[in-house]
């Protein structure tokens, strides 16, 4: 393992966040030197607002950002209110709907929280800021922009891009519109670089050929190096991408997602995982992440519950970790309904298969009649056996019911 001058890459490696680096002996002299000077590095990581809150997903890259400010540097959030009207086609295999005005601005509140969850905001030297790119390209105007962008992009070299060659190669098409896609964004990184001294982009690989859009461009236009750092994309042992729920997304927003709901998603986390997430999702010192990743068998589960207690500590606050891990404790271990506990309000004789799809433990009606048939669906402790059952007055009891998916899903029914 290689050893860096600077605090943030030392940490980056160290915790699993280091993937590839454009120039990592160049960016390390560079982060090195503000630290030594306490004059802050500038980084940024954009995200298009083509929704109201981040989910669990976007968290690797949130993470390296609020290392990057507890190593003394100040991060530039961007929301991409332009290139959102556009659509990025890394990882898409078709053009994303367009969004007006009204969405785009109600989208953008939500990504500021989201953002603000992890990074601490305001007017001092590392406080991070957010940014629009619809600020600047609003008022654009196109000819100029081809003659002095578009001039320095090669197509042959676009056309090698994963997001291009990818959707090209399985004969799905590409707008124009989403070919020029990875020249906004690198235009992005060269405003940053005027107006902020911005000179690092920090996300996750598959943003690797739009960042190394920006930083041929600071080269050619600016005369400048600028640094793009990424992190791996982040798999369980199976392989799967992490992050991806079954079912419903793991949003970050409170308004999204009950706290109870994003514990569970942490303590759920398989074995293999657990060393891994406690490295990326919390604050932990690796001293501790070592202990806890070396226990074995049911001790491995104290482990998961102080990985979904930090975890949610860091997204929800301190007050909401500690309620939803009583409410776990009540449910799991006191066998005891816990108020936290998602729950669902009904009418008399409502179709235990809508009851299940409504509180969201089922994406879909066939979902739940498969569970059912495999014995995954209870109510008050019982499995369902008929796929027609309806929840009556009979069910509840001091006011409630109880139902579960398997041993790790628990909710509350109550009559409306």
């Amino acid at each position: 393992m290689a050893e860096f001058k600077s605090e943030f890459l030392n940490i980056m490696q160290e915790r699993g966040f280091y993937n590839q680096c454009t120039n990592i002996e160049g960016f390390d002299d560079y982060l090195s030197e503000c630290e030594k000077t306490g004059i802050p590095a500038v980084g940024y990581l954009g995200s298009d607002p083509t929704g109201d809150s981040l989910h669990v997903g976007h968290i690797v890259p949130l993470m390296m950002m609020r290392w990057f400010q507890k190593c003394g540097h100040k991060p530039l959030t961007l929301v991409g209110g332009a290139t959102a009207r556009i659509g990025d086609p890394s990882g898409k295999d078709k053009l994303r709907p367009f969004l007006d005005d009204v969405t785009l601005a109600h989208n953008n509140e939500g990504l500021k929280k989201s953002f603000s969850k992890f990074l601490k905001f305001g007017d001092g030297p590392t406080d991070a800021i957010m940014v629009d790119n619809w600020d600047w390209f609003k008022n654009i105007n196109y000819l100029e922009f081809l003659r002095d962008i578009g001039t320095c992009y090669s197509v042959n070299r676009m056309l090698t891009m994963d997001s291009v060659k990818t959707r090209l190669e399985r004969e799905q098409p590409m707008s124009f519109l989403e070919f020029n896609y990875m020249l906004l964004q690198g235009y992005d990184f060269c405003v940053l670089l005027q107006k902020y001294g911005c000179r690092a982009q920090i996300a996750g690989s598959d943003q690797w050929g739009n960042i190394t859009s920006g930083t041929e461009l600071g080269r050619r236009k600016y005369n400048t190096e600028l640094f793009g750092f990424t992190s791996p994309i982040i798999t369980d042992s199976s392989g799967k991408k992490m992050g991806k729920s079954e079912g419903n997304a793991v949003w970050i927003n409170d308004d999204k997602l009950p706290s109870y709901n994003y514990f569970q998603y942490f303590r759920n986390i398989g074995d293999a995982e657990v060393g891994k997430c406690l490295r990326i999702y919390t604050d932990l010192p690796i001293d501790e992440i070592h202990r806890l990743e070396m226990l074995k068998d049911q001790e491995i589960n104290e482990a998961k519950k102080i990985l979904a207690f930090e975890a949610t500590k860091i997204c929800r606050g301190e007050a909401e970790a500690i309620a939803a891990r009583d409410t776990a404790v009540k449910a799991f271990e006191q066998n005891q309904l816990g108020g936290d506990l998602p729950t669902i309000n009904i009418n008399n004789g409502d179709g235990i298969l809508d009851i299940f799809v409504n509180i969201g433990f089922c994406a879909s009606k066939g979902e739940a009649r498969r569970l059912i048939k495999q014995g995954g669906l209870k109510l008050n402790d019982r499995p369902v056996m008929d796929e027609n059952y309806r929840v009556t007055a009979g069910d509840i009891s001091d006011g409630q019911a109880k139902i579960a998916l398997g041993k790790k899903k628990f909710g509350i029914i109550k009559l409306s």
